[in-house]
This record gives structure tokens, sequence and C-alpha cells, in this order.
């Protein structure tokens, strides 16, 4: 007899199989028990006639306890009513590990309880359907830059400097001398990009940030492409590009996900429309001041309440360009034109999710980054091997990153980014 998983029920309708489970829920009358089972791969639910089975078989399904683990035997049957579609029709129930006063149950629950049991807190219906949502945003980022054909390069996480500044990082001993933990690939991917062309990295980065803002980690994802020969108005047509086929293939791919969150697909509809539209930094700062936030003047970086209403200024992504020098890194190309805002643009995501895209136009002359860097207080030794880049066939280049836990946020819906993650590490929170 095959087993199977829940996901592949509609390759079986009408056999016998076998499936390894756990309940989930139940609920039972005097003749039907019905198993709320899940195997990771979905929900569904698993019938048990009591005429139709053992008094010893209906028993044991009339006892079972949340999170016991179980192999099913059973028919799977078409099932009109369940959104899944499909159902089990139990012949026989064997337990393989019994749960026993299993915390959480489906009353309501604190969120620091469900912060301290996220190692159970996963198994839940909700935390299923995110992590299904990130799991798809992943697989897509690979075939959308394998399709554009960039290569996968891995910088380091442990490096000897900051792309930038000091004041955020995590610092740690390697051997004889200091070291951080990284909090971004970007400089490594300059270089990487000068012998491949188009490159993209998709790994952790550090945060030292003494933030409690439900749109902040410690701990978080990154995916930063960098492209030789590329201006940043082609750079920003990669970027919508990338996140209209991200929110597509969620549509296509995560039906059941979004149906659990409730997530409106029309909403996310509207985010494959492209091109999204921008708005520089100046006139930003414009509308806002129009429209009553004293709090801000030029030369300010925008807080959280000022990029949701710019956002809610349109109906999708917006693209805010060319942000104040002072403002931002030191690597980023000046303007043509000005010497007080730099070639770069942040992509702020709609309902209140803050920036999920940093990029820039990087500059490319040796002599203004080597003056960037000490007017930054930075050592012009550790960064000699970024300066080589500008020495050795300099070409103009872009790129930027995308936060893969604000994404999954917005996409999913979600009120707080420490959901978007399996095991998030917060200000007050190492643990599980």
């Amino acid at each position: 007899m095959k087993q199977i998983q829940i996901i592949d029920a509609k390759n079986h309708v009408g056999e016998t199989v076998k499936i390894g489970a756990w309940v989930a829920n139940k609920r039972s009358s005097g003749k039907i028990a019905f198993l709320q089972l899940r195997d990771g791969t979905a929900y569904f639910q698993g019938v048990v006639v009591k005429n139709e089975v053992s008094e010893e078989v209906f028993q044991l399904a009339k006892s079972l306890t949340q999170e016991t683990s179980v192999i099913v035997t059973g028919e799977i049957r078409e099932d009109s009513r369940s959104k899944f579609g499909y159902e089990l029709g139990i012949s026989n129930v064997e337990v393989i590990g019994e749960s026993q006063d299993y915390p959480i149950t489906p009353k309501e629950h604190g969120t620091d309880f469900l912060m301290d049991h996220r190692h159970l807190w996963l198994r839940s219906s909700r935390q299923h359907a995110i992590m299904q949502i990130r799991n798809e945003l992943i697989r897509a980022t690979y075939e959308f830059f394998n399709k554009h054909h960039f290569v996968k390069i891995d910088p380091p996480i442990l490096t000897g400097s900051a792309p930038e500044g000091t004041t955020d990082l995590f610092e740690t001993n390697y051997f004889d001398q200091k070291a951080y933990l990284s909090q971004s690939g970007q400089l490594y991917m300059e270089a990487a990009a000068m012998a491949f062309g188009k490159v993209f990295s998709f790994g952790p980065t550090f945060r030292a940030e003494k933030s409690k803002t439900r749109r902040h980690l410690i701990e978080f994802w990154m995916i930063e492409p960098e492209m030789a020969f590329m201006h940043q108005e082609e750079s920003l047509e990669v970027q919508e590009q990338y996140v209209a086929f991200l929110v597509q293939n969620v549509l296509d791919n995560c039906d059941y996900a979004l149906d659990v969150l409730g997530r409106d697909r029309a909403v996310l509809e509207k985010y494959t429309n492209l091109p999204f539209p921008r708005i520089s930094y100046d006139d930003a700062i414009d509308l806002l001041i129009k429209n009553g936030f004293d709090d801000i003047q030029w030369g300010d970086d925008f807080g959280s309440p000022h990029e949701t209403f710019i956002a809610n200024s349109f109906d999708r992504p917006v693209f805010i360009l060319n942000y104040p020098k002072a403002i931002k890194p030191f690597y980023m190309k000046p303007h043509p034109t000005r010497e007080d805002v730099v070639i770069c643009a942040d992509l702020i995501a709609p309902e209140g999710y803050g920036e999920i895209i940093g990029g820039s136009e990087r500059a490319t002359d040796y002599e203004f980054l080597l003056e960037q860097i000490k007017n930054h207080g930075l050592s012009e030794e550790e960064y000699s091997w970024y300066l080589d880049l500008r020495r050795y066939g300099s070409v103009p280049h872009s790129g930027f990153g995308l936060g893969l836990e604000r994404t999954v946020t917005w996409i999913s819906g979600i009120e707080h980014v420490r959901e978007a993650i399996p095991f998030p590490r917060l200000l007050n929170r190492i643990y599980p």
C-alpha cells in the first residue's frame, strides 16, 4: 500500500493509501469522528465512521489528543465542501507518538506565550500558510534570477569592515583581530559583478539596531543583486519586474495559504501592474509638508508614518528617488547636476509595510570613492580591495537589496515581521 503526502491526495482519488500525519484537531459525534490532519504539506479531514471500522479503531480515533502523530489508512475521496477539496475515509489508525497537554490550544494565546513556544506555534495553520508564502518567494527568486542569467554568489558572513558604518554591527573576535557579522553583502557583490556581469546573493544579514518596531528584526535574509554595465533606471526596471514576479507567483501557487490568511487577491493583483510609480525625494518632502507633517524637513530620513502616507498616495509600490547624500552610504553615485543628492531609490510597499528595497547606482570614480571613505572615517587600507574595483576596468553598475521578511509580511498581509521568519531574533528575544 502506497504512503503519500496530503498535498498529493488529488492524484489518488479512489485509492486506499497510508498517510503519516499529526492530529491538529478533532471532533466527534456518537457515530463519526472527524480528525483534522496535517503532515507539513497541507491540512485535510479524516473521517472515521463507527460502523465501517472495528470498535477498537473507532475508540482510538475518538481518544486521540492534539498533536499526536499517527499513520492513518483509508480511501481518498473528493470533498466539495472543503477548500482543500479532498478528505480521507479512514479504515485504520496507528499511533506513532502520543501528545499530552499540548500547550497551544484552539483558544486565544498572548503573543509572548506564542513566541516562547515558537517551536510549536509553527505547526498552526496560520504560521504554516506564512511559511508556505515565504517558501514560494524563495523559489520564485531563484527562478527569476536564473531566468535572467544572474549567477548566485555567496558573500562572507564574517567581515573585517562595515559597508554602511559600524553603529549597528555585531562585533566578534576573529583570532587576533576584530570582525563583524555582515549587515550587507553588497560590496562583495560588486566585486562579483565585475567577474560575472549579473549576480545575486541570498543569505542572512545582521543589524544590532535597538529597535522594537513591527518592521525590524536583528537577523533577517536579504536578496542582493548587482549588475555591471547598468544604470539606475535600468535597475529600477529589474526591481519592479522582480517584485511583480514574486507577487504573481504567490497568486499562482499559494491559493490555499492566501485563503487561510484571508488575503484579498484583487489587492495583490494590482501590484503586478507595471511600471510602478516614481516620486523624487524632493517631491515626497513637499507632499508630506503640504499634508500637515510638521515633523519633517528636507534632509531628514523618512519614518514609518511618512512612508505610509507616501505609499497611500499611490495604488502600488512606489519608488522614492534620489535621497540627500548626507543620509546615504558612501558608495552611492553622486547626482550629475546636484551636489546634495545621490542616485538611489527606495521601494515603499503599500498598506503601511514600508521600505522593502533599497538600491542605487554605485560610484565608479576612484578619487571620489577614496575621498568618501576618508570623509566617513573609514580605513583606506581595509577598503583597498573595494577601491581596486575602480582601478581595474571600472564600469557603470547598479544594485539593490530586498528584505525577504518585510516582503513576506507585506504579501501575506500580516501585521508583524516576527511571523515572517521561522525563529525570529528580536531585541529582547533569542529563545527558542
